[in-house]
């Protein structure tokens, strides 16, 4: 068989796929310009990983808003005061009355809140931002302050979720208009383009919206399976920014297509199999030259915009549709329970200056800085206490750091299939530990001639599972490249900040060397060596030995690794929750 030349399949695919990035990103880019006209009407999901596609578009976003909109990202587990606002100490100590400041709710009015990993929003922190979009306003009455600042923004949420047990908040989701994903999208198919023309114009056109496109737009909601009544609400104004970025004076067919495709057809659960092409039926009595009026007529309508709607979406989210396969859930009705904790919380270990806003007061710290200079203060006859700005103190607080769990898994032959089947059991206890825990797992999986990375750090417990399930066993036991792959991706983990911990489950019976070459003696002096270097970088670990007896090599492995050692016809899920707990790090 002749392989594909230049112009044979192979090329004709790879063609098909720039061609479909090509189009992402211009579906990309009108959304982005479609923000611009109404950042504080349109909201964003973006489902991208970190990388150069995503930037470009947030840079595009930021260089179409208006002149002077503020672009703020929302720090990670930010505190109360610091979004909604509160007293400003320095103001109200020097001026001896209390002065309310805004918080970053209320300085982004008029621009858009960048949200990065909006899956770990928690559940109070998504309601707080909600309701400032329902109302447009944040409402401060706390500290002695009673006050109402303006807070009308956009929201941009960066999706990098994982599973689906990493999901963006139902509330911010249903608010969000527009529902972009650029995991498609290849660096390539990035261009800097023309930006829209006369963007100042159109945020000030009014288009007219007829009757009949919001009974459209409802009714294409009903058809798709979409259950929320923001939906159409929002398609009804992104069809008129779409009109008005069009120069158009009415909403029209055009505009209801490209709002269909940008909001309804991401939130779609079904996709009807009638509107696949176009109505060729001839016109009813009573409508002479295709007048639509009438049931019949809506029905056309409806159809035209849902076939024009569907030339316009990716292939396989249309596919998916069209097999009745809902696209899958990306939102959570109550957050992510591993939510950032927030920057309060910890173990206090001192204090050092800083405003209590953005940590804890330390009081007694604060009046012993404070206590030196009161006889300098302090008028003829007064008795009260003052204190300065510079007297407050916070405390120092030590958080636990994220912790990521390696399985390193032995798949061989030697391990017994019989065994593996255990092991597959004992590491799904393990994995429900880590999971309540709120840990990454990762999976390496050793057999034949070397390791397997099966699963990248993840807190998806389904991704874990699925990844368990398919593993397949048999062949040599490389045992040295599965404690080398373990090792290499727990110096990763440690350069990210976080703290690993490798779970080997191994007979510890290795046959195949680093090399990849046969041989016992070599095969277990290589795993004896991964086993001490693993050791020497301080990675904690715990051996558990999936024999049907314990074996001498299990446990000279776990004392070269300075492991614990756990035999598998002891290890219960009593014995293997304690021993995953006694090797994490201190919290």
């Amino acid at each position: 068989m002749t392989p594909p030349g230049p112009g044979g399949a192979g090329s004709q695919e790879t063609r098909s796929r720039e061609a479909c990035s090509r189009e992402a990103w211009s579906r990309a880019c009108l959304a982005a310009a479609l923000a611009a006209l109404d950042p504080a009407g349109v909201s964003v999901t973006l489902r991208a990983r970190p990388g150069p596609v995503r930037e470009a578009w947030l840079e595009r976003l930021r260089a179409l808003l208006p002149a002077g909109a503020p672009v703020t990202r929302l720090p990670s587990g930010i505190a109360d005061e610091a979004l909604l606002g509160g007293l400003d100490l320095p103001v109200t100590l020097r001026t001896g009355r209390p002065v309310a400041q805004p918080g970053l709710l209320a300085r982004s009015h008029g621009g858009v809140i960048v949200v990065p990993m909006a899956e770990r929003l928690g559940p109070g922190l998504a309601a707080r931002i909600a309701q400032a979009l329902d109302t447009g306003a944040v409402d401060l009455a706390r500290d002695g302050v009673a006050t109402r600042h303006p807070a009308r923004f956009g929201l941009v949420l960066l999706d990098e979720g994982e599973g689906e047990d990493e999901a963006l908040p139902a509330a911010l989701v249903d608010r969000a208009a527009l529902h972009l994903d650029l995991d498609a999208v290849g660096p390539g198919a990035v261009t800097a383009g023309p930006p829209p023309s006369d963007l100042a114009a159109a945020r000030e056109a009014r288009p007219a919206v007829p009757q009949e496109a919001a009974a459209t737009l409802c009714a294409l909601a009903a058809r798709l399976g979409i259950a929320s009544l923001r939906a159409p609400l929002l398609a009804l104004r992104v069809a008129r920014l779409h009109a008005a970025l069009a120069g158009r004076t009415a909403v029209d067919e055009p505009d209801l297509a490209a709002a269909a495709a940008l909001v309804l057809a991401p939130r779609a659960r079904i996709w009807p199999q009638e509107a696949d092409e176009p109505s060729t039926e001839p016109p009813q009595p009573g409508t002479p030259d295709g007048d639509e009026a009438g049931p019949a007529g809506a029905q056309m309508a409806e159809d035209r915009v849902l076939v024009a709607a569907a030339a316009s979406l990716p292939p396989a989210l249309l596919a998916r549709l069209l097999a009745g396969a809902a696209p899958r859930a990306r939102e959570t009705g109550a957050g992510r329970a591993g939510a950032a904790a927030p920057a309060r919380r910890g173990r206090p270990v001192g204090a050092r200056p800083g405003d209590p806003r953005r940590g804890r007061l330390a009081l007694v710290a604060t009046l012993w800085a404070a206590a030196p200079w009161q006889r300098l203060r302090r008028g003829d006859g007064e008795a009260r206490l003052r204190i300065t700005a510079d007297d407050l103190r916070i405390h120092r607080l030590v958080q636990r750091r994220e912790t990521t769990t390696i399985f390193a898994v032995d798949a061989s032959g030697s391990a017994a299939l019989e065994r593996l089947a255990e092991a597959k059991g004992a590491v799904e206890l393990l994995l429900a530990e880590c999971y309540v825990r709120r840990d990454r797992v990762a999976l390496v999986a050793f057999r034949g001639r070397g390791a397997d990375l099966l699963l990248v750090p993840t807190r998806s417990l389904v991704r874990a599972k699925r990844a368990l399930a398919s593993l397949p066993g048999g062949g040599g036991t490389p045992l040295a490249a599965g404690i080398g792959a373990a090792a290499q991706l727990a110096s990763l983990e440690r350069r990210a900040g976080r703290s690993p911990i490798v779970i080997l489950l191994t007979d510890g019976r290795a046959n195949v060397a680093r090399s990849g070459l046969p041989g016992r003696a070599q095969a277990g002096a290589d795993a004896l060596a991964a086993a001490r270097v693993l050791a020497t970088d301080g990675t904690r670990a715990l051996v558990i030995d999936t024999a049907v007896h314990p074996q001498d090599g299990a446990r000279r492995l776990a004392e070269a690794m300075a492991a614990r050692y756990l035999p598998m016809p002891q290890a219960d899920a009593a014995r293997l929750t304690r021993a995953v707990r006694d090797a994490a790090p201190p919290g």
